[in-house]
């Protein structure tokens, strides 16, 4: 899709970065190994790189979570693979080391920018409702059933599409084979990784339900408790699955021997006899699985300062936010406002973004989504006039029309924000010929279902528990409830931003519906107030989502600025972490800037290629 130019033309600054060293975690004795699952004998896994939140260099960057992924996507660059080689590498080596947020059990969204052709294409990989399903997937005698039982079980199991995810962006861009950019990973889950803080954390929150089924507890609680942190967890059943993957194709998990395996597991989720637990079977079928494909279609676009954005149309509902937001915020100068005054419109700005969103966005495939009325200015400029720099709008708020836009109209009938899970991950990519991949994919909530199909190595999602369980409003359509093949609606929002038609940066996160004002609010902070990209993802974040409490995170919680804001009416609630994101930045002189958190989920890992220095300044 051919770049736009449409609104005010202001050039990207060229912004400076810092380079932060995360100091390792120290290697303490290895758990006991039990079953299949993690093996501690054969030596410790090799040492984990040095973990970075920022590079600068050339031949190509990559930026995810980990630095062991990280470290799988750079060595296909190095190899001669581009970008869309190194991405699914990286993405299949953190469905080893952040399993608890992706894999081949689940799905995503992948943007991709061409140099050649100067076009972006996105595929949407999102998991998919049986066949069968009907919008009374997670009704009981008329009633909702409760969250507890939904979200670990069969029923919860969408068909995954990260493994058509991977073969299409190889078939459509890739210049390697799927048993190539497989190798990595394969390597590293037979080799085993060192747990850190973060996963051993996230282990022990979720070792309620992983005891109860016997493969994840034999993979993820050695010895019947988390890993020790600094421990060494290995994945045979992984690897032997990447291998078959690579060696017969995806044809293995569709059309295959795998895709029995999770047919069989989702019908009877394996128990461990005398648990105590019921796990409701779902309705997958091996001809879910043969219908699957990962839809390939044309991403949102608006333009924002000069700059032309582009994102995930629905069933993600993260470009049209997204873009809306910008579009709201775009007849103001940002950068020139206090801290108050901006942090007040991006507040605002996103919780009309989210009234809207909830009303209007679903699986296109089944609804009626009006995309580019959502995306457009006139929309927008309807919009933005409910906001006042002297007073806090209350929410939820009302939605209003895009297809007949009345200025300031609050007369509907509001739409909240549903629960969403947040534990997805997010990966950047650029390789030395200017490609660049945004890719943002997940299993839902941290563990997924909390099941693992056995032999196999890897957890099912819960991803269809982002349907809304009964209609938000009552007595109005509701775009995102269940129905038969129908994609659950998603906040995943990776983007990418051309200058004039080349790259200037790319950026994403996890989070659930907090991905969209992260990305935002990270967007807003690089081109608005002038952040290095590093520093604009490092910065402190708020969310709004169309709820009664803003979240804050404690760097704002704490500050002056939250009562200041309170004096406008807003209403806050402390967010001990909100998202994780990664990005890429295109320098002028041809070098790369990878950025990633400083400190979230333990700091993030940015590398490139070739280290070259450091980023001009301002």
């Amino acid at each position: 899709m051919a770049p736009a130019r449409t609104k005010s033309d202001r050039r990207l600054p060229v912004l400076a970065a810092t380079a932060t060293l995360v100091v390792g975690l120290g290697v303490v004795p290895a758990a006991a190994a039990t079953g299949g699952g993690p093996d501690a004998t054969g030596g410790p896994a090799a040492a984990a790189p040095a973990k970075s939140p920022v590079a600068v260099g050339h031949g190509g960057a990559v930026a995810s979570v980990d630095p062991d992924a990280s470290a799988a996507g750079i060595e296909v660059l190095r190899k001669g693979g581009n970008a869309v080689d190194a991405a699914v590498a990286t993405a299949a080596a953190l469905g080893v080391t952040e399993p608890y947020s992706a894999g081949v059990g689940g799905g995503g969204y992948f943007v991709h920018y061409d140099a050649k052709r100067h076009r972006v294409s996105t595929i949407d990989g999102r998991e998919r409702a049986p066949l069968s399903a009907g919008k009374d997937l997670f009704l009981e005698n008329g009633k909702p059933l409760p969250p507890a039982e939904a979200v670990t079980s069969g029923l919860a199991v969408g068909t995954p599409g990260t493994p058509a995810t991977w073969d299409s962006a190889l078939r459509a861009w890739g210049t390697r084979s799927l048993a190539q950019v497989l190798k990595p990973a394969e390597r590293l889950a037979r080799s085993g990784f060192t747990v850190d803080e973060t996963f051993r954390q996230q282990t022990a929150d979720n070792q309620s339900r992983f005891k109860d089924f016997p493969a994840t507890a034999a993979l993820y609680l050695p010895g019947g408790r988390p890993p020790a942190v600094g421990s060494t967890l290995k994945n045979p059943d992984l690897a032997r699955t990447y291998e078959r993957l690579g060696r017969s194709g995806v044809g293995a998990f569709y059309q295959g021997d795998i895709g029995r395996d999770i047919v069989r597991t989702v019908r009877k989720p394996p128990v461990a006899p005398g648990s105590g637990r019921v796990a409701r079977p779902g309705d997958l079928t091996e001809r879910d699985l043969r219908a699957y494909r990962a839809k390939a279609q044309a991403p949102t676009r608006t333009s924002y300062r000069g700059l032309d954005l582009y994102g995930m149309a629905p069933s993600s509902s993260g470009g049209t936010s997204v873009a809306e937001a910008v579009n709201i915020l775009e007849r103001g100068d940002l950068g020139k406002l206090s801290e108050k005054t901006y942090l007040h419109r991006y507040i605002e700005a996103s919780r009309i973004a989210f009234a809207d969103r909830n009303r209007w966005v679903g699986d296109a495939a089944h609804e009626n989504v009006p995309t580019a009325a959502l995306t457009s200015q006139r929309f927008a400029d309807a919009r933005a006039c409910l906001i006042k720099d002297t007073t806090a709008l209350t929410s939820p708020l009302a939605p209003g029309d895009p297809r007949h836009p009345v200025p300031c109209d609050k007369r509907g009938k509001p739409a909240p924000t549903a629960y969403e899970g947040e534990n997805t991950t997010h990966l950047t990519v650029a390789d030395k010929w200017g490609d660049v991949v945004a890719y943002t994919l997940t299993i839902e909530q941290t563990g997924g279902s909390g099941i693992t199909v056995p032999g196999r190595g890897f957890l099912l999602n819960n991803e269809l528990t982002d349907f809304n369980f009964v209609p938000v409003t009552p007595g109005v359509h509701d775009p995102n409830l269940p129905g038969p093949g129908k994609r659950p609606r998603s906040s995943m929002s990776p983007t990418i931003v051309l200058d004039h038609g080349r790259p200037a940066f790319a950026l994403g996160s996890p989070g659930g519906a907090t991905i969209i004002t992260t990305v935002l609010q990270t967007l807003l902070n690089h081109v608005d107030r002038g952040m290095p990209l590093v520093e604009a993802i490092a910065a402190p974040r708020a969310s709004q989502r169309n709820a009664a409490a803003t979240e804050l995170e404690p760097a704002l919680w704490n500050s002056p600025l939250r009562g200041k804001l309170e004096a406008l009416g807003h209403v806050f609630k402390e967010n001990r972490e909100i998202g994780a994101a990664t990005g890429v930045q295109r320098l002028p002189d041809g070098r790369w800037v990878a950025a990633a958190e400083k400190s979230r989920r333990g700091g993030g890992s940015a590398m490139v290629v070739r280290p070259s220095g450091r980023p001009p300044t301002r």
